[in-house]
């Protein structure tokens, strides 16, 4: 993780000359100081121009139309370039020649800056109607509202209605689709399987809770297993060989009382614990491997079909075009979940998470997350639930901030709850800065631990072009956060 600050530019660089010209030739001028200093900052100290790009032109452009004279040019310009010196700049970026991309940023953000100050001059011109005269009409002054800007914390209440929050039909559409699939499973796995001890599947995630964005395309099946508690214990991660505090595992006990075969689970023994990846491979067999998946399409009026190649037990589901049974294209994922419960404690059995240890089980912390942000909430009426699902949209939505999961999010705010008290809907914007702020320091860290589990760093799994990349971005979006809600 590398981030430059911008090189200190000489002196003759900055000697910006020119005639008093207004309008097209005096922006036309700034631009092409930009550009020419952009390109020499680049090659010497590797500066990103994608920064320079978001945060500079827009600036330069507004002071430049505002300018009086020629000094007055100069002293902006001065400034706007202490404000770059600021921006951190991404080498990974600058390695993919990001160049000829931001150039054409560079121009599209010039015409636009141009075509607002021309409007802003014709409405500037304008004479003035003295009080006896006609009012304007409703067009002209609807018109003149479109030239203001959003606040940011109006900019935040726009992106959450019509970006992150999901509409009630989708949502329950989709979760229609998922219990129709639920059915169907429980109903097979019953006839064919009636010795085996399940309790009631049910729906679980981010979708039940009011949690999941931008489109409901996934839902979770939970599954869950029965044990004899006298034959079965849940064993902490921390108090196994692995030591990991999510990896727990599921022993055998009083074998000399209760011989194996005792328990239906004891066939999926592996070293005298209960193998997750056993199971996970005999519910791939009984489920996706066995079902007559045409003849539930047919029922359910889509296609219904597994995912093959993936360590998880998911089913695609999408509209048939026929009788469309949606209203989009979007597919659904439905995914199967086996799981354990003893009292609060959920064990998911996710090889993908527990790789390459076929006996651990994953303790899944969302019960406590979720349930401690709702606690929260209900106690002093604040945002937080609506702070998470904006942030999660931002960064589904974002390539660069595509790889932070809802966990660290979560788990961030959770943190950022316990020093600050007001999460008023009215302080939106300002909470929203500090969880990119605190992010920032998070990913300069390396480190995000666990709200519940503080051995667990959330930020793990990321790789470093991955850190660098997201922290380029949030470190744009300290000064124009509304770059995170495009």
């Amino acid at each position: 993780m590398i981030w430059i600050r911008l090189a200190n530019h000489d002196k003759e660089a900055m000697n910006f000359q020119g005639s008093r010209r207004r309008g097209e030739d005096g922006v036309a001028m700034v631009i092409d100081f930009l550009l020419s200093n952009a390109r020499l900052v680049l090659g010497v100290g590797g500066a990103a121009l994608l920064g320079i790009a978001t945060l500079a032109v827009k600036r330069l452009i507004e002071r430049a139309g505002r300018a009086a004279d020629d000094e007055k040019v100069e002293q902006k310009m001065a400034e706007s370039w202490e404000e770059l010196s600021l921006v951190s700049a991404s080498p990974t970026l600058l390695r993919k020649g990001i160049e000829g991309v931001v150039m054409k940023h560079v121009a599209k953000a010039t015409r636009q800056q141009k075509d607002a100050l021309s409007q802003s001059a014709d409405l500037c011109q304008q004479p003035q109607t003295s009080p006896l005269e006609v009012q304007p009409k409703p067009e002209s002054k609807s018109k003149r509202l479109q030239l203001c800007v959003l606040s940011l914390q109006e900019r935040l209440q726009q992106y959450y209605h019509t970006r992150a929050a999901l509409a009630p039909l989708e949502v329950q559409r989709a979760q229609s689709l998922a219990l129709d699939i639920c059915t169907e499973i429980q109903a097979f796995m019953h006839s064919r399987h009636p010795d085996m001890p399940l309790g009631e599947m049910s729906l679980g995630g981010s979708l039940l809770d009011d949690l999941q964005v931008v489109s409901a395309d996934h839902a979770c099946l939970m599954v869950p297993l029965q044990l004899e508690a006298s034959l079965w214990r849940l064993i902490p991660g921390e108090e196994t060989l692995l030591t990991h505090p999510l990896h727990w595992m599921v022993r055998r006990v009083n074998l000399e009382y209760f011989p194996r075969g005792r328990s239906y689970w004891d066939r999926y023994l592996v070293g005298g614990y209960l193998s997750a990846e056993a199971v996970v491979n005999m519910f791939s067999k009984a489920i996706m491997e066995s079902m007559n998946w045409l003849s539930i399409s047919s029922t359910l009026d889509c296609l219904v079909r597994p995912v093959p190649g993936g360590p998880d037990l998911r089913l695609e589901i999408r509209p048939d075009d026929e009788k469309g049974a949606m209203c989009s294209d979007q597919p659904l994922f439905v995914t199967v979940l086996p799981l354990l419960r003893e009292g609060d404690v959920v064990l998911t059995a996710q090889t993908e998470l527990t790789s390459p240890w076929v006996n651990a089980w994953h303790l899944s912390l969302y019960p406590w997350e979720n349930q401690r942000l709702s606690q929260l909430d209900e106690a002093d009426g604040g945002c937080r639930r609506h702070a998470l699902k904006i942030l999660k949209a931002a960064c589904r939505l974002n390539p660069a901030l595509r790889p932070l999961e809802a966990a660290p999010l979560a788990n961030l705010i959770l943190h950022l709850s316990d020093g600050e008290g007001d999460w008023s809907e009215s302080s939106l914007d300002v909470r929203f800065q500090q969880c990119i702020t605190e992010l920032i320091g998070y990913l300069e860290q390396g480190a995000l631990h666990s709200y519940f589990k503080p051995a667990v760093n959330l930020l793990s799994s990321l790789s470093e072009d991955q850190v660098d990349q997201m922290g380029f971005m949030l470190y744009c979006a300290v000064s124009e956060p509304e770059i995170l809600l495009i």
